[in-house]
């Protein structure tokens, strides 16, 4: 009776293995489009108004960033789309005038983005640039090498705003989104 009731829970055991299961397909892998999207801090630029103050009509500030995202080809070569974006806030007494330069490794310009700001009291100025099938082209990123910023002071040089701790605060990040397969 023993051996009865081993062999019954053997055979019954076989059958549930054998009916629970089916072949299995590996391939879909295969069908797996994986797309990720990477973000990234650009660039963070905070100027008081007592450096603006000292020039006026003139850049106060002028700055390269490295911008080396494509020079990996691994990222290059798979990168379908993308969006730089920027927030610019003024609360200084001065109108404001940002130029953004996208230069190649020769120092070529690629692309300008402008930014014209009143004085305070302003809201945030928020911009979405995308590149890619519905921007502008991808090439311009994938050849800038850096990005040439240049503020410039479009009012006096003796104004002080009334808010505390008064300046110019010009933040940038990027999105971009790859195809791994």
């Amino acid at each position: 009776m023993k051996v009865f009731r081993i062999l019954v829970t053997v055979v019954f055991g076989v059958l549930m293995v054998l009916s629970c299961s089916e072949r299995q397909d590996f391939d879909q892998l295969d069908d797996l489009e994986i797309t990720p999207t990477y973000e990234t801090s650009v660039f963070y630029v905070k100027a008081q108004e007592s450096l603006i103050n000292r020039v006026s009509g003139l850049s106060f500030f002028t700055q390269d960033f490295n911008f080396d995202a494509f020079e990996e080809p691994f990222f290059a070569d798979r990168v379908l789309s993308g969006v730089i974006s920027y927030e610019l806030e003024n609360t200084t007494s001065k109108p404001i005038e940002i130029s953004l330069e996208f230069l190649d490794e020769n120092e070529n310009i690629l692309d300008t983005e402008e930014f014209r700001m009143d004085a305070a009291p302003t809201s945030t100025l928020i911009r979405d640039v995308s590149y890619g099938p519905t921007g502008k082209s991808l090439d311009i990123i994938k050849n800038t090498s850096k990005i040439r910023l240049v503020a410039t002071n479009l009012g006096d040089g003796s104004s002080t705003s009334t808010l505390e701790n008064p300046a110019i605060v010009l933040r940038s990040s990027a999105k971009f989104t790859l195809d791994l397969k």
